[in-house]
């Protein structure tokens, strides 16, 4: 598949040829949803939390005698019957909602993702991307001569660049990213992927087995 390269000033300098391996896969659905979940799963952290009977603070004494009383046996106050008492079958902080994802299919869904940008033309090659210095104004400037405008964006680099990350720090619709860093519910969240030619190779080294 052949995709256009622009340069900084939006116009189209050359024409490059994409990786078949990493631009050129069918789209499964089934196996980016997976991935996708997965990913999310990993990431959500449990929150609610309830104590059960040996947490509640209280109720070392026993509220009344066994026998002799005609009142039902009672050993704690904070049982579950009793007001105030532990939850029983609550939200544990402790429940764990990590999700396994082999790495081969973690690569082929991130692949298939790349392959279905390109082939809606959703990917914008770029010669190079510098800033004289880190201003956002710059970088938005070039961004605006780009066909992705000012659509959702993620830029993708080969190595880390404070620059570009300082000057995208306060553009709500860009997000920049190293090319290792890459993952699916990154890629499924923005609409074009800006990639400089260096991005592709260092992507192509990365997730290209």
């Amino acid at each position: 598949m052949k995709t256009p390269v622009y340069n900084q000033e939006g116009a189209e300098i050359e024409t490059m040829e994409l990786p078949e391996k990493m631009f050129g896969l069918e789209w499964n659905g089934d196996l980016v949803h997976q991935v996708a979940v997965s990913q999310m799963a990993n990431r959500r952290k449990a929150i609610a939390h309830t104590k059960h009977r040996g947490e509640v603070s209280g109720g070392g004494k026993k509220p009344w005698a066994q026998k002799g009383t005609g009142r039902s046996r009672q050993g704690s106050t904070r049982s579950p019957l009793w007001r105030h008492g532990g939850v029983v079958f609550g939200p544990r902080s402790d429940r764990a909602f990590s999700q396994k994802i082999n790495d081969k299919m973690r690569r082929k869904a991130l692949c298939m993702v790349f392959s279905e940008k390109a082939r809606k033309n959703f990917l914008v090659v770029v010669d190079a991307i510098a800033l004289q210095e880190p201003k956002t104004k710059l970088l938005k400037n070039i961004l605006q001569k780009l066909p992705s405008k000012s659509e959702s964006s993620m830029l993708i680099l080969s190595l880390k660049d404070e620059s570009l990350q300082r000057a995208g720090r306060n553009l709500p619709l860009l997000s920049v990213v190293q090319a290792r860093n890459v993952n699916v519910l990154d890629l499924l969240s923005a609409k074009f992927l800006v990639i400089t030619k260096e991005g592709i190779q260092a992507l192509q080294n990365t997730f290209v087995k």
